[in-house]
C-alpha cells in the first residue's frame, strides 16, 4: 500500500498522465455514449501475474469522480492467475471509457515490474542474498517503479543521488583513486551517510577496504571472482562488522543464484525497471 506522501506524488503523476491523453476532451466516448450512462468495467488479467498499481489505477478513476471507486478482494503484490476478473469499477460509460486506458497503462506496467522482480526473488530464494533496484527508471515515475520492486519482494537502492554516497567508475576516474575518492566522500558527506565504491578488480577490493568504505559494488565480476571478493572481506573483517558486498552487472534469471551462492548481501539489477516487459491486462464494460 501506498504511504499518504507517496499517495499524494502519485496523484501528481496521474494528473500529468491524464492530461496528455485527454487534452480538450474524449472525442470519441462523448460522440457515442450518452453522459449519464452507468457502466461497469472489468479487470481481467491475461496471463499469470503479480498485481502492481491497483491504488493509482483507482486514482485515475477517481480523478473523473471522486465516488467511482475499484473494488477487489485482492491488493497490490498478490499473484493473480490468467483469466481472472481482479477488479471492477461501476460509475458513468463516459467516464469510464476515457479512464480506461491510462489504468490499464499503470497497471500493466507496474505488473510487469512486480512480475519480473518476483521472478529474481524466487531465483535466490534460501540465500542471504536481497534483490535490489537501480535508478535505472522511466524519468518521472521513478517512486512508482521502485514501489512496484518493493511489492515484487524486493527492496529500493536509493532513490535518488541525494540518498547515499555511491562512487562509481567516472567518479573515480576523476578523483585518481579509490583511497582519494572515499576520503574526499567521507570528508563532505553527512555522518549518516554511508559510503559505497564500485569496484573492477581485487586489488580495488582491498583498496576499498583499507580506505574504509561501507559497502563495496563489485561490478561485471563472474561469480568466481565474487567469491574470491568475499574471501578477502571474510579474512579481513569479522562477520558481525563486514563491509556489505553488491554484485551488479551482467546478471540474469539464469545466473542470478550463482552470484547469490557466491555470498553477497545485495544483487542490484537494473532490468527490474528498465527492461521489464508490460503485463497483459484488458478491461471490458458493459451497462451497469
Amino acid at each position: 500500500m501506498l504511504n499518504p506522501l507517496d499517495l499524494f506524488v502519485a496523484g501528481e503523476i496521474v494528473n500529468r498522465a491524464l492530461d496528455e491523453d485527454l487534452g480538450r476532451g474524449d472525442i470519441t466516448s462523448r460522440s457515442i455514449v450518452r453522459f449519464g450512462v452507468n457502466a461497469q468495467g472489468n479487470f481481467i488479467a491475461k496471463q499469470d501475474l503479480v498485481l502492481a498499481g491497483l491504488e493509482v489505477a483507482d486514482l485515475v478513476f477517481g480523478w473523473f469522480d471522486e465516488y467511482i471507486q475499484i473494488e477487489s478482494t485482492v491488493a497490490d503484490g498478490d499473484e493473480i492467475k490468467s483469466g481472472k476478473v481482479f477488479a471492477r469499477v461501476i460509475g458513468d460509460a463516459q467516464m469510464l471509457l476515457s479512464a480506461e486506458r491510462t489504468a490499464l497503462n499503470f497497471l500493466q506496467h507496474l505488473s510487469g515490474i512486480a512480475t519480473v522482480t518476483r521472478q529474481y526473488v524466487q531465483a535466490i530464494a534460501g540465500t542471504k542474498a536481497k534483490i535490489v533496484d537501480t535508478r535505472k527508471t522511466t524519468p518521472g515515475l521513478r517512486m512508482l517503479e521502485k514501489y512496484a520492486v518493493s511489492v515484487g519482494g524486493g527492496s529500493n537502492h536509493r532513490l535518488g543521488l541525494d540518498d547515499g554516497v555511491l562512487i562509481k567508475d567516472n567518479h573515480l576516474a576523476m578523483a585518481g583513486s579509490v583511497a582519494d575518492a572515499v576520503r574526499r566522500a567521507r570528508e563532505a558527506a553527512g555522518h549518516l551517510h554511508k559510503i559505497e565504491v564500485e569496484v573492477v578488480t581485487l586489488e580495488q577490493v582491498k583498496e576499498a577496504l583499507d580506505a574504509k568504505a561501507d559497502i563495496l559494488l563489485l561490478d561485471n565480476m563472474a561469480p568466481e571472482m565474487i567469491r574470491q571478493a568475499v574471501q578477502i572481506v571474510s579474512e579481513r573483517e569479522p562477520d558481525d562488522r563486514r563491509t556489505l558486498l553488491e554484485a551488479s552487472g551482467g546478471i540474469n534469471l539464469s545466473n542470478v543464484r550463482q552470484y547469490a551462492e557466491a555470498g553477497v548481501d545485495l544483487i542490484s539489477i537494473g532490468a527490474l525497471t528498465h527492461s521489464a516487459p508490460s503485463v497483459d491486462i484488458s478491461f471490458k464494460i458493459r451497462p451497469a
